[in-house]
């Protein structure tokens, strides 16, 4: 029942706002081209430690090598994911890590950061919820502002998945310039039930104990442990109602091939039907993971794509 209710929402939502997105991907791929024809600049990274509390949230700058206070994008990982994000096939480097690189060459800085409970920031997976990852990342904001090596009047931000969720929210309650989303989380209650199964997803939303620790099993056969706490948080973050709070500039990035944040690029453009300012919609023939598994030339592009966009090109 859960599931069949999600999807409908989500659907209907689409729908709605079917006839008024604009489709900017052929427009975005030449700005893309041009971007990554630039010549490519120096850039310098550094860990830094963000306090929120008791908590620890560990964040990699990448700043561009001599530029004076430059605009800065705050990077918002996945569900499973790190700041560093997915490995890129026939490269050193993560899908965020590589588009820092990319955005820092010319001339764009940025904070990619692990939420609490992943990579090297304090605290346990097992405790993650949405909400968790939303606090952490308007603290990540925050300690953006009191920066002297940045723009704090000019401070973006990209999310994807689960972090694309995170970043409509951020881009709610803070004045974030832009915000980009790839492959975003529209409706978390159905997105985890398509993505984790709806009988496990009920299950764990009816447990009596929301610190009961629930193993569960991902589509790619691994498992994970999350308490019961982030199945029930699922039906308290609302990704496109907080969008709409937001009335800068909007880019939505899916791909036809994604079967997680399904359907697309409809899931997507739900986005775009209730944000009431500049926007656009960029439709790729690709995954969830931007086809990571099988080289850089789509990540390359999206981040490229990104930076025209942010540059408001």
């Amino acid at each position: 029942m859960l599931k069949r209710l999600a999807l409908s929402a989500a659907l209907l939502a689409a729908a709605a706002g079917l006839a008024r997105a604009e489709d900017v991907t052929d427009k975005l791929k030449t700005s893309a081209a041009e971007v990554l024809a630039r010549p490519a600049a120096d850039y310098v990274e550094s860990r830094v430690e963000i306090k929120r509390g008791d908590a620890t949230i560990v964040g990699t700058l990448t700043l561009p090598k001599g530029a004076e206070k430059p605009p800065v994008v705050l990077l918002l990982h996945g569900f499973t994911g790190s700041r560093d994000e997915l490995p890129i096939e026939g490269t050193k480097e993560g899908v965020f890590s590589r588009t820092a690189h990319i955005l820092a060459a010319r001339g764009l800085a940025s904070l990619r950061i692990d939420f609490t409970g992943s990579g090297e920031s304090s605290g346990k997976w097992e405790d993650m919820t949405p909400q968790g990852e939303i606090v952490d990342a308007l603290a990540a904001f925050d300690w953006l502002k009191t920066q002297t090596n940045i723009d704090p009047a000019k401070i973006h931000v990209l999310g994807w998945s689960l972090g694309g969720l995170v970043a409509a929210h951020v881009a709610a309650e803070r004045p974030v310039v832009t915000a980009t989303l790839w492959a975003p989380a529209s409706n978390a209650l159905y997105n985890f039930s398509h993505f984790l199964g709806s009988e496990a997803v009920e299950k764990a939303i009816a447990s009596s104990d929301p610190d009961a620790v629930i193993e569960i099993k991902l589509p790619w056969g691994a498992t994970t442990k999350l308490k019961a706490r982030f199945f029930q948080s699922l039906v308290t973050v609302d990704p496109i109602a907080a969008i709409s709070h937001h009335s800068g500039p909007l880019l939505v990035i899916v791909g036809t091939k994604d079967t997680v944040v399904t359907p697309q690029p409809f899931a997507g453009e739900s986005f775009l039907a209730y944000h009431d300012g500049p926007e656009g919609l960029m439709v790729l023939p690709t995954d969830h993971a931007f086809d990571a598994f099988t080289g850089p030339q789509t990540v390359d592009l999206m981040a490229a794509a990104s930076l025209a966009f942010i540059e408001g090109k």
